[in-house]
């Protein structure tokens, strides 16, 4: 990895391995954004173990939004303890590949050892930057990503890597937290709304600015839902600062959404 750590990198990576550690879930104190039950279809977590199952750090469902196909070359970014990666598994199948990259040890840790329990022999896990990734150029038919893009400090590079890893006409399919309109510099700033998810949401047009201006075209973002629970928890902990004072948590409910996302590069 040629990627150098930022403080934002470390904060986070602190935050993942400490919720791996005590079986905890990604954002909020129960989970980053809703139950893993309420993200996938039923039938679809069928496949995987209930302990598996679980192990939710998203906001979203990307491999429905994928529409995998047999075959694909799939790559997650920021793959957790592995549950996406292991869904699109089963649906590309065994002619199929996923390769799942994260920065935290222990999340790679825990995605080798629920791919050799469910014994998914086409998934490797690769541990890296969003920023730098591990992964050949022009190799990729469907990038993933569920609720990671916006934990990345430098989003631009993060589509850049995507847009290089891509083959041409190939897919992006992620879901992420974005948001309507800008969040205070406080908030911004907070190491600890980084790791929650918040702080480092883009507006929904930069976002989409971003995506472009590395390549990506025919671009769909769609608002799914605001989640209270994790805003809820972002505020606890910055209560005393002045900015969050001035902007209310209701005001942080109308601001900050999950969103499915689409894109191709050209």
């Amino acid at each position: 990895m040629t990627q150098s750590p930022t403080p934002v990198h470390d904060a986070v990576r602190e935050h993942y391995a400490g919720r791996i550690k005590n079986n905890a879930s990604c954002c909020g104190s129960s989970d980053c954004c809703s139950t893993e039950s309420s993200l996938y279809p039923v039938d679809l977590l069928a496949t995987v173990p209930p302990e598996v199952a679980s192990a939710s750090y998203g906001c979203g469902d990307p491999i429905t939004l994928a529409s995998l196909n047999p075959g694909e070359t799939v790559l997650d970014l920021g793959s957790g303890a592995g549950l996406d990666c292991l869904l699109a598994a089963r649906k590309v199948g065994e002619t199929g590949r996923v390769i799942g990259v994260d920065m935290t040890p222990e999340m790679i840790e825990r995605a080798r050892a629920n791919a050799k329990r469910v014994n998914a022999t086409n998934v490797e896990f690769r541990q890296g930057y969003l920023e730098d990734l591990p992964v050949e150029s022009n190799s990729i038919d469907v990038v993933i990503s569920n609720c990671v893009i916006n934990l990345a400090p430098d989003k631009s590079k993060v589509f850049s890597e995507i847009v290089r890893v891509l083959k041409t006409g190939a897919k992006l399919a992620v879901s992420d937290i974005v948001t309507d309109g800008a969040l205070p510099a406080e908030i911004k700033k907070s190491l600890s709304a980084w790791a929650g998810c918040i702080a480092g949401a883009l507006d929904v047009k930069e976002y989409q600015s971003m995506m472009e201006a590395a390549g990506l075209t025919d671009i769909e973002i769609k608002p799914v839902y605001f989640d209270k629970e994790m805003i809820d928890e972002v505020a606890h902990d910055m209560k005393d600062t002045i900015e969050l004072k001035q902007f209310s948590q209701d005001e942080m409910y109308k601001t900050v959404f999950s969103a499915k996302i689409t894109a191709r590069k050209a």
